[in-house]
């Protein structure tokens, strides 16, 4: 654990670094403090009552102070936690959100997960310095998936989550809810930013994730998330992610 640029009774910043072998849970929680969490290896996913968020490796969730939220990891993990004194927070982002890390946060982080106590040396405390400037200056990476408020559109999207590869089309979906087509395609637009479409591949996109962290073949999870073929489904992934499935989960 690390305390950096503080007095004893508030810290600035509190890092810590730990490895997991196994599939682990974490039930609804919240800190005074603002949360960012990354991994070096693996695979999160950080849930909040507004959305959830896929952690993939070189990848960090941000969580502002006091926002109630759950986790778990896929498989084997790791990765670093950095908490963040609340009055430090007023210039970082409001809401719930995935960065992508520099190479610098990441090494300053793994770097501050060593230290101990709050007497710091002066390159301790740059060191921390730039930790927050790496943190403002974090782009915001596409792995989040906003949910609607609208009680019709949340059911959809909650039986869209629970099967990401169910064939429906956008009428069936207003059928099954009591709404309009019209007003369903309106409302996804107005209360998630994405429309229906965008949307329900995204949520597939972090099924995908999710399923190839736990071992799942490539193939298996294209045609069970609805791709219409394994090829289609390995140049989405490439246009999201950079690499292709095999390349961003190499098998031992």
């Amino acid at each position: 654990m690390s305390l950096a640029l503080s007095d004893a009774a508030e810290p600035l910043l509190i890092a810590m670094y730990e490895a997991q072998a196994e599939h682990r849970e974490l039930g609804k929680h919240s800190h005074a403090r603002g949360q960012l969490s990354g991994l070096r290896n693996g695979l999160l996913t950080i849930g909040t009552d507004a959305g959830a968020w896929v952690v993939p490796a070189d990848h960090a969730v941000w969580l502002p102070p006091h926002q109630p939220h759950y986790g778990w990891t896929h498989g084997a993990v790791e990765g670093w936690s950095c908490y963040i004194a609340e009055a430090a927070c007023a210039d970082l982002p409001p809401h719930p959100c995935t960065i992508r890390n520099s190479g610098l946060l990441r090494e300053a982080l793994m770097r501050a997960s060593d230290w101990h106590g709050p007497d710091l040396s002066d390159e301790q405390r740059r060191i921390a310095l730039v930790i927050m400037d790496e943190l403002r200056a974090a782009p915001i990476e596409p792995f989040g998936l906003p949910m609607p408020r609208d009680p019709r559109l949340v059911r959809i999207a909650r039986a869209l989550l629970d099967d990401p590869g169910k064939r429906w089309s956008l009428g069936e979906w207003a059928q099954w809810a009591g709404v309009s087509e019209r007003t369903l395609s309106r409302r996804f637009v107005a209360e998630t930013g994405f429309t229906y479409t965008i949307w329900r591949q995204r949520a597939r996109m972090m099924r995908a994730l999710e399923m190839l962290a736990e071992g799942e073949t490539v193939t298996n999870a294209a045609f069970d998330l609805g791709y219409d073929s394994v090829s289609a489904f390995i140049a989405l992934f490439k246009r999201t992610l950079g690499v292709t499935p095999s390349a961003y989960f190499p098998r031992s």
